[in-house]
This record gives C-alpha cells, structure tokens and sequence, in this order.
C-alpha cells in the first residue's frame, strides 16, 4: 500500500521532436493536489485504488476500510498490508480494522515497495497534459484505477520483482491455517 500526489503541476516525460525543434509543453506551475492510495497483491496483479483531497490517520482510516470491505478481510480472512513509515500509519489514533494487519517497511527504503512500482502506470494518461481544474484530473484518474484493476497482468509485471518472494512477503492476501 502506498500513497501518490497527483495535481496541477504537470508531470513532464521526454517525447520525440523534429530535429532542431523544443517540444512545446502547456504548463502551469499550481500546487493543488489529490492523493492517490492504492494496494496492489504482487503475485495476482489485483489493485485497488482511492481518491482523496488529503492524507491525515481519518482519511488513511477510511482507506483501510474500504479496502477491507472490498477484499473480505476479517476474522476468517486475515491480510497483511506493507506499507512505510508515513506518520498517519504510524499514529497510536489510527484504528486498523479487523482481519487487517500493517507491516512496516524499514526507513529510506521505498524500492522494497511494490505499490510504488504503480505510479507511472497511473500517471500515464496525466503525462504532458495540460488540466484547468482538479476535477478534470480526478475524472481521467477515476478512469484510470478502474482501468488498472482490469490489467492486472501489467500489474503484476510492474510489482512482482525479483526481491519480493525473498522478503517473506510472497503472499499478502492469506487464509489463516
């Protein structure tokens, strides 16, 4: 599980120009953002993604619950999210619903991560576009997580990285013996 900013300041990637020509670029540098927070299971390529206007432990409360009424997860059906070190993760207030366990990943260690592998994939249809309003983003990124939920073979191939099994983390989503 992992969190993403996305806003009004356009995300920028290299493109292909004339010879002797400067891509041109419509920009305007705003700093109104949404956060993106996604669980993604390496192994299946299943994911689920949220939008929101901000990150605090009532807004990542909420997240964790949705994503546990959307996998079953409860006394039956444990899963175990990994996640970093983010304040609201961490807070003593945050209350984890149940069948929902958190693991921590170690500090400055973001390529231990899976879901941060997610990003460019949901960024993509955000690259140098030019947006007047944050509704605009929202609707091409609302588009764009149920989009992401039905490839989940480019999921997988993005997240599942040759680290992963090593960890002891080769399966998130399990049933208690």
């Amino acid at each position: 599980m992992d969190e993403h900013r996305v806003g009004l300041k356009p995300i920028l990637r290299r493109v292909w120009t004339r010879k002797g020509t400067h891509p041109i670029a419509l920009g305007w540098h705003r700093f109104e953002s949404l956060q993106v927070s996604a669980f993604v299971q390496p192994e299946t390529g299943e994911n689920h993604g949220w939008l929101h206007d901000k990150v605090n432990v009532p807004t990542f409360e909420f997240v964790l619950q949705a994503f546990a009424d959307a996998v079953g997860a409860g006394a039956k059906h444990r899963v175990v999210v990994v996640l970093d070190g983010a304040g609201w993760h961490t807070s003593k207030k945050l209350v984890v619903p149940d069948g929902i366990h958190l693991h921590h990943l170690p500090p400055y260690s973001p390529e231990l991560q899976p879901a941060e592998r997610l990003w460019s994939l949901s960024d993509e249809p955000l690259v140098n576009k030019y947006f007047k309003a944050l509704d605009d983003i929202r609707d091409v990124l609302n588009r764009r997580c149920a989009d992401l939920k039905t490839r989940q073979a480019e999921v997988q191939g993005r997240t599942l990285f040759h680290g992963w099994p090593i960890l002891g983390y080769a399966t998130i989503y399990y049933d208690p013996v």
